[in-house]
């Protein structure tokens, strides 16, 4: 046990997350022995597991009490030790808020849902979905013309993304931007939501949960188009050409 621990911690600080799927960090989760040396070893240099059911991956991360003789330990009390400049940091949380909010609601939505289908009342429960299925992501474009200028223009934005993507926080691709392995880690939920949906966001959290109905209700309304086009397709044609129009049209 005391290697794989070694192992694991090693993994943690070097690569900075382990996919949850992964054997170790499935027994960090599931062993309860495991955990307890696991957590011992980490407290031992300041650190502690970070991990939740809504995200794939687990990290490592400052114990509370660690955060002041870290983060106030020179001239000036440090907002972060990634080396994230403060606009880098503001579009952090903006991108927190836009892609991991939204994931969380439909998360809890479907686990929800699923509840109030289940008819087995001793049925093994599921595991929450993550990935592409509840993380939709946000288009940079889109991003930037809602904050750009406010971040400080073309340049600043881009490398601020730039940095952000080397961090791991975001997976940046042909101008969209998805979730990374650090996204839903590096930022406590419970402390930070209340603060964006009540506070400076709730307006651009509205915005975007407009749009987000508006392409569902298409892509509704365009299913029942579909199906509408197939119920008429499997009733056969309204009327039938005589044998040489037919052949006329068939020529055309």
């Amino acid at each position: 046990m005391e290697q794989e621990i070694k192992t694991l911690t090693a993994r943690l600080l070097a690569h900075r997350v382990v996919p949850r799927g992964d054997a170790l960090a499935k027994k960090a989760l599931l062993d309860d022995i495991f955990r307890a040396e696991l957590d011992k070893s980490l407290a031992a240099v300041g650190l502690r597991l970070v991990e939740n059911p809504y995200a794939e991956h687990i990290a490592a991360a400052l114990l509370p009490e660690m955060t002041e003789p870290v983060f106030g330990s020179g001239d000036a009390w440090l907002n972060n030790n990634l080396g994230l400049p403060r606009d880098g940091v503001a579009l952090l949380v903006i991108l927190w808020a836009l892609i991991i909010l939204p994931k969380r609601e439909r998360q809890i939505a479907r686990v929800e849902a699923g509840k109030e289908s289940q008819s087995d009342m001793f049925g093994a429960q599921k595991p929450l979905e993550t990935g592409e299925t509840v993380s939709t992501g946000i288009s940079e474009d889109a991003l930037y013309a809602d904050f750009g200028k406010a971040l400080g223009g073309r340049t600043r934005f881009s490398a601020n993304l730039g940095r952000l993507v080397n961090l791991g926080f975001i997976v940046r691709r042909n101008r969209w931007l998805d979730e990374g392995p650090m996204l839903d880690l590096m930022i406590d939920y419970a402390q930070l939501a209340p603060r964006i949906i009540e506070g400076a966001l709730a307006d651009v959290l509205l915005r975007r949960e407009g749009r987000d109905m508006l392409v569902d209700k298409r892509v509704d309304d365009e299913i029942e188009e579909e199906g509408a086009d197939d119920d008429m397709a499997s009733a056969g044609p309204l009327f039938e050409l005589p044998a040489d129009d037919a052949a006329d049209g068939e020529a055309r």
